[in-house]
């Protein structure tokens, strides 16, 4: 197994509490570039157990962490996979995954700040499914075998950019800077018990808002790299958001504010801690 993290920039695997260069390890200068790492993660596993002879860099709480995939291709998201949280929005089941786009411009590190577009800017958690090997029509069975790691997200979404007009598009309100805030790492999917049961939780200000486990995804993860991949080729690197669970700002009526963090969280992955800032919005026409 292997956690894979970004330290100035460059690749790192995080391991007995330090963090490694992968290229220094490997000693293969290519292997500095995280994009790259994902691409060849299969090679990983055997990097992580040559850190114990490796000096590392220092200790990882030590350490700023930048987004563990900072240049994706492609970020997908997907809306209303959890059943509670298609309740509380007061919308049917969708027949397929439901899919957008987080632009790539938007993802952020695990503790970037999130400034604040609006006045109805909301949290919604996610685990992150992050593809590890270019896929053109996989199989649900085979799709597990495309996927480098799991990491956590905040699908920031400013509801008021995103429901504007008839039909409303979801795209341009998710995707202000630092809308993807995530990390802290990478993890391989040997790490989890079961991949497809993850228990993931958001607090807002001390609050718990949400909290749930992924086997109640109504598309489960290899569901949703089947269907993707039979409409576009995946590319390593590229994220998929796989959705939120009930518990969002919108059903309450509450809204992020700056000053208040937001923290996120999921079991073997790791927290984000995300503070929210003033911002702006998008221009007035």
């Amino acid at each position: 197994m292997f956690r894979l993290v970004t330290v100035n920039g460059r690749s790192a695997l995080e391991h007995d509490g330090e963090w490694y260069d992968v290229a220094e390890v490997a000693n293969d200068p290519s292997l500095a570039d995280p994009l790259t790492a994902i691409a060849r993660h299969h090679e990983l596993h055997a990097l992580n157990a040559r850190c114990v002879a490796a000096s590392g860099g220092g200790r990882i709480d030590s350490a700023v962490l930048g987004a563990p995939v900072p240049r994706p291709i492609q970020s997908f998201g997907i809306g209303l996979n959890y059943r509670d949280h298609a309740g509380e929005s007061g919308m049917t089941l969708p027949p397929a995954p439901l899919t957008f786009t987080k632009f790539p411009s938007c993802i952020a590190g695990p503790t970037a700040d999130i400034p604040l577009s609006g006045e109805m800017v909301d949290w919604e958690v996610e685990i992150v499914a992050v593809i590890g090997t270019e896929a053109t029509r996989v199989s649900v069975d085979d799709a597990w075998g495309v996927v480098a790691g799991l990491t956590l997200g905040q699908d920031v979404s400013d509801r008021a950019v995103q429901l504007t007009g008839t039909p409303p598009q979801f795209c341009l309100g998710k995707s202000f800077p630092n809308f993807g805030p995530i990390g802290p790492a990478l993890v391989s999917i040997d790490a989890f018990e079961d991949p497809d049961d993850i228990g993931l939780w958001c607090d807002v200000e001390g609050e718990r808002m949400q909290e749930a486990r992924t086997n109640q995804l109504i598309f489960p993860i290899p569901v949703i790299v089947a269907y993707l991949s039979s409409i576009c080729t995946l590319y390593p690197g590229d994220l998929i958001f796989t959705g939120t669970p009930s518990g969002v700002g919108m059903a309450r009526g509450r809204y992020l504010a700056a000053g208040e963090v937001v923290v996120s969280g999921a079991e073997v992955i790791g927290e984000l801690r995300n503070v929210c800032t003033p911002g702006a919005g998008p221009l007035d026409i």
